[in-house]
């Protein structure tokens, strides 16, 4: 059987003929190109699902210009019915695609599979259609133009239209959902796709109004400025975390263009695209300019403020040092005082200096609790100072935890009494020892303990000592007022306290556990907190390295 051919030679690499328009392959092959180029770029991006489905739609807009690009050059007949009819999939295909794009873009997430299903559904009478007269009802000889069949050309332009209404509709709902600087991206997106999608098909809808089918090669030229303004949307709205993507974009863009000169034979033809490639240039070369300088502006600021900023840390290193200098010097001095207040005050309530009236003895006892109030707070200070110089002093010996932690309840018990507390211990009867400063773990120990009696006005404590693989843990349990779970990370700063910490006691200046932290840590311990929440207690677990055998 004789293969019916149109009047022109075969095709040269399958695309190069006689009955191809001369401006074809200059439109052909800069959309192929960027297409595949652009959803490459999108792939390293975070939004991987986007740059998956985006290159999906490539793929689709890169078959449909090969496609169409081979319809015009090749003369056999059934070639051309059978690609021009694949091409009308494909062309639908693209625009579900494109609505998909849209909805995950504006929606940061993938559709409800009901809707997917919904999309692949409004696919299938086309594919079903394929190989009958409903898609194709015959071909012109001397043209090689098919006859697109009237149910074909109504549900195609019914599926289009719907698609970009779709299309319009999620670009109104981003809009509306997102903040300012995301707004101008998703009116951006928009713009594009829809430029895309309309060039992408006026072609079509020109051809056949006119006839002619040449004019179909213009459209192609929306999947270059789609990516244009994508590639300017995420340069100027950092739509996508791809810090070059942008440039790479606009770059190769503009070198596929300029490239695509090669494809023409006259200088008639090169004078032409050349034009058109000037205009594009124009475009995108000064949204280049405008975005290379932007950021070399943003660079300059960055690296002035990184001076600045380094001056001026140079600065509080300084004053730092002098604080804790002043702090260090300020704790010494007014310690000796007020020991000397509270060593006199002791004196005269024991009678050092004859019998004093009773009321006398009260206020002289009120005197020395403040003044031991103040000593401690000294010390705080005092011991804030040397950890942060570095001249915090360490003598480690070998001692069992369990006496250790009994030794703190005996000598608080009086405070313990006095509050009405019940207090309960769990401390394991077995040896448990460690290589650490005794005083100063017993001054860990005893600031976790007073801070549990502080913050709980009524109902027990209880202390456990015990082993867990090579740590020795001492655990001080409270059914007080808790701790709000956002405020845990705050507790060990300086001058840190809980949220509304004042209103259950006064006393305290938020050093205490920044003390027993920075100590436990010196012993590579540490020292970890939990709630329920407020009013449901707090547990707090200092952690200390058991003695290596």
């Amino acid at each position: 059987m004789s293969q019916i051919l149109c009047p022109w030679e075969y095709p040269i690499w399958f695309l190069f003929s006689s009955n191809v328009p001369f401006l074809l392959p200059y439109s052909h092959f800069i959309a192929l190109v960027s297409a595949i180029l652009a959803a490459l770029f999108l792939l390293k991006s975070r939004e991987y699902l986007f740059g998956k489905i985006f290159l999906f739609m490539s793929l689709l807009f890169s078959i449909w210009v090969f496609i169409d690009w081979h319809v015009w050059a090749t003369n056999r007949s059934d070639m051309v019915m059978f690609l021009w009819s694949t091409q009308i999939f494909v062309e639908l295909a693209t625009y579900a695609t494109a609505l998909y794009l849209t909805y995950v873009f504006t929606q940061k997430n993938r559709p409800k599979p009901a809707y997917e299903f919904l999309g692949i559904l409004s696919l299938l009478p086309v594919i079903v259609l394929l190989p009958t007269r409903f898609i194709l009802s015959g071909i012109d000889i001397s043209y090689c133009d098919a006859a697109e069949h009237p149910f074909i050309v109504f549900y195609s332009y019914i599926f289009e239209i719907i698609s970009v209404f779709l299309i319009l509709h999620l670009i109104s709902k981003g809009i509306k959902n997102s903040e300012r600087t995301q707004k101008i991206t998703v009116l951006l997106f928009g713009f594009g796709i829809i430029t895309f999608l309309l060039a992408f098909t006026s072609g079509n809808i020109i051809g056949s109004i006119t006839e002619n089918w040449g004019y179909a090669q213009f459209g192609l030229f929306g999947m270059p400025l789609f990516l244009g303004i994508l590639s300017y949307s995420i340069m100027r709205y950092k739509a996508f975390d791809t810090k070059t993507f942008g440039a790479q974009i606009l770059v190769a863009i503009l070198m596929l263009m300029t490239g695509g000169i090669l494809f023409l034979r006259t200088i008639e033809r090169v004078r032409v695209v050349t034009s058109i490639t000037l205009v594009f240039l124009a475009v995108l070369g000064t949204l280049l300019i405008r975005s290379v300088k932007k950021e070399i502006e943003q660079r300059e600021r960055i690296e002035k403020l990184a001076v600045d900023l380094e001056k001026a840390n140079e600065k509080l290193k300084g004053l730092d040092q002098l604080k804790s200098e002043f702090l260090s010097l300020a704790t010494h001095q007014i310690r000796a005082p007020l020991t000397a207040i509270k060593g006199y005050s002791s004196m005269l309530l024991e009678g050092d200096f004859g019998v004093l009236p009773e009321k006398a003895k009260g206020s002289i006892k009120t005197i020395m609790g403040s003044c031991q109030n103040l000593i401690n707070i000294v010390g705080d200070f005092l011991n804030i100072s040397r950890i942060e110089q570095g001249r915090m002093v360490y003598e480690k010996s070998v001692f069992d935890v369990g006496e250790l932690v009994k030794e703190v309840i005996t000598e608080i018990k009086p405070n313990i009494e006095k509050t009405g507390l019940s207090f309960e211990t769990d401390i394991s009867t077995e040896e448990i020892k460690i290589k650490a400063d005794r005083s100063k773990i017993k001054q860990v120990v005893g600031n976790i303990i007073d801070n549990a009696m502080k913050y709980t006005p009524k109902g027990k404590i209880s202390v456990s000592v015990y082993k867990e693989e090579n740590k020795v843990k001492i655990r001080v349990k409270d059914n007080g007022v808790g701790i709000d779970p956002r405020e845990i990370d705050k507790l060990f700063n300086k001058f840190s306290r809980a949220k509304d910490a004042n209103k259950v006691n006064v006393v305290g200046t938020g050093l205490g556990l920044y003390i027993a932290k920075k100590m436990a840590e010196a012993h590579n311990g540490d020292i970890k907190v939990s709630s329920d929440g407020e009013g449901k207690g707090s547990t707090f677990i200092i952690e200390l390295p058991l003695i290596n055998r």
